[in-house]
């Protein structure tokens, strides 16, 4: 068992909204507002000197540029947020209210906060819960005992306050991290195990019963995934799925879901790392019968980058929706918290995770303790933003403001457009909000600053990356939101 290390107080990193405001993101017409987070700077997310763009026909090779074509669109974005787990409503209650509401405006406030506007929660305990738990008692086969009190305390509560303080849009959806233990070949939550076939319409109803417990809350559920990680077999609540018993699974699962008047909810398929996506992916959808009930394939970032095989995903089924619906930084280290290193992993793939397609991107707890938790096998991991309940105080992370140079800027209903940078030192993504306005993102990883021009159309503004940065520039598209609409529309593939 690991020893709970403590966050030290001088690690407590000050509240965006107290020192640098942030403004409401829609975007100037008249010039290019610029957003800059830099390491050794205190720049965070902090709103710097407007750029204005001048003519420039046509750059040299000697001149590095991003390049941007709002005409030029592809996926609509979803969402971009975090998972609102046990952990964090645990965290969230042992807080002082004033801190409450801090939180609540830090993630999901679009104005003086990062506009979180997608969210991922737990079906039964997971790893970030302080216990074990499920709603039925054991061989409850007909479900009758199925009760959801557990959640009310804690769970329920924090996510009803996330939610009146996102507004709308938000989009939640939901992940099993393992059936009851009577349902599986284990006899066990913990440690993989497999859900027997004959409990194959159990387990489907327990979904519908769940959405439909939480949406009698006034929770509403956007969707689920079919299992969390199928092909871990972890100390803490898992299950495993073969690529081919996940497809059985889904032929049962979509039309208990119909059944139910639950139609409408998004199921997306694997929930698991990069490397295995086409695989599994192809295992479900190439048998129609299961193919008919998946919206999408969600992904984790766990086991190498693997970006290429998120476009792989999305070329051969151009229909599909992949979504990123789980990441975090472990082990957690007290010590380690100024890292910048963190941000930095998160905005490299963020970036490429949205260029290779992704619709939505989901960070996992939005906030953790001063030990990494609770967790109750000490699988202990950084969050964005920990709080320390000895002291109330909130700590935030360079990854916090990393990841609100996108959620901030890029709201629901985006398009991703085209977008390129001539330097290794510069990645980019760019976007196309519903207003109109157009977001990029440009990311400097290396030692050194790069000047570079952000150019548009035969226009173009000069200024410079600085080392480990990353900018959001923001601006009305020239040729209006109108015009984004109608290429929007006639882009093909894209629904």
């Amino acid at each position: 068992m690991k020893a709970n290390i403590i966050i030290p107080l001088l690690l407590a990193v000050p509240l965006l909204v107290e020192t640098a405001p942030l403004v409401s993101a829609a975007p100037d017409p008249a010039s290019i507002a610029v957003y800059l987070t830099a390491r050794d700077t205190g720049q965070l997310l902090a709103k710097t000197a407007p750029l204005s763009f001048a003519p420039m026909p046509q750059p040299t090779e000697q001149q590095p540029c991003v390049f941007v074509d709002p005409g030029a669109t592809f996926q609509t974005v979803l969402g971009i947020g975090g998972a609102l787990t046990d952990a964090s409503a645990e965290t969230f209650y042992k807080l002082p209210k004033a801190r409450q509401q801090e939180l609540l405006r830090a993630y999901f406030d679009p104005v003086n906060g990062i506009g979180y506007s997608l969210g991922r929660t737990h079906i039964n305990s997971c790893d970030f819960s302080s216990d074990s738990y499920t709603y039925v008692k054991d061989g409850d086969t007909e479900l009758s005992s199925f009760d959801i009190s557990h959640d009310k305390k804690y769970r329920i509560p924090f996510i009803k306050e996330a939610l009146a303080a996102a507004g709308k849009p938000f989009t939640l959806f939901v992940s099993p991290w393992s059936p009851p233990a009577w349902m599986k070949s284990n006899n066990n939550v913990l440690h993989g195990g497999s859900l027997l076939p004959a409990y194959y319409q159990t387990w489907a109803t327990y979904y519908a019963k769940f959405i439909k417990a939480y949406e009698q809350e006034g929770i509403p559920i956007w969707g689920l995934t079919v299992q969390n990680e199928p092909m871990a077999n972890q100390t803490w609540e898992s299950c495993i799925y073969t690529a081919k018993e996940e497809c059985d699974f889904v032929k049962v699962l979509g039309p208990t879901l119909e059944r139910n008047g639950l139609k409408d909810k998004k199921v997306l398929i694997w929930d698991h790392n990069r490397g295995l996506l086409f695989q599994r992916a192809q295992g479900v959808l190439e048998d129609p019968a299961a193919a008919k009930y998946v919206w999408g394939v969600a992904y984790h970032w766990y086991a190498g980058d693997n970006f290429e095989n998120v476009r792989r995903v999305k070329e051969t089924y151009p229909n599909l929706n992949v979504m990123l619906t789980e990441a975090c930084l472990y082990p957690f280290d007290a010590h380690k918290l100024k890292d910048w290193q963190w941000g930095e992993t998160y905005a490299k793939s963020m970036i490429n995770d949205f260029n290779n397609g992704a619709v939505g991107w989901t960070d996992w707890n939005v906030l953790l303790d001063e030990t990494g938790g609770p967790n109750h096998v000490n699988n202990f991991c950084y969050a964005p933003v920990h709080a320390d309940t000895r002291s109330g105080e909130l700590i935030y992370l360079n990854s916090y403001y990393y990841i609100g140079h996108f959620s901030k800027f890029i709201r629901p209903g985006a398009r991703r457009i085209a977008s390129s940078s001539t330097t290794d030192n510069l990645t980019c993504t760019g976007f196309v909000n519903t207003d109109g306005g157009v977001a990029v993102v440009v990311l400097n990883l290396s030692d050194k600053a790069q000047p570079f021009y952000l150019w548009l159309d035969g226009q173009a503004a000069k200024t410079v990356g600085p080392a480990h940065s990353i900018l959001t520039l923001t601006f009305s598209n020239p040729k209006g939101a109108a015009f984004a609409e109608r290429s929007m529309a006639a882009t093909p593939g894209h629904e």
